[in-house]
């Protein structure tokens, strides 16, 4: 259990951060843009993205703009925060 909130607050400092450091926000639940969303938050919004293949053909259902920004930068943090945690692993 202790991980694995090590593991969220990593991930939300990080997003944090990214989004100060990028001086940009996400749109929170009321619509207004904040550079500090929560985790949760943000995987409410991943959520009701759906991945349909059919006849070997992938489609990808409900990715907006918005969406799209929010995994950008969570490409950029879940290695950092991976190896944050795998390394408070090895002390």
């Amino acid at each position: 259990m202790g991980l694995c909130l090590l593991v969220y607050s990593l991930g939300q400092r990080q997003l944090r951060l990214s989004l100060k450091a990028g001086n940009t926000g996400i749109k929170n639940q009321l619509g207004k843009v904040t550079n500090r969303p929560t985790l949760r938050w943000i995987f409410q919004c991943f959520k009701s993205i759906h991945l349909l293949i059919d006849k070997g053909v992938k489609h990808v259902s409900n990715l907006s703009v918005e969406r799209q920004f929010m995994h950008e930068f969570f490409s950029l943090i879940i290695p950092k925060v991976l190896s944050l945690a795998t390394s408070w692993l090895k002390q």
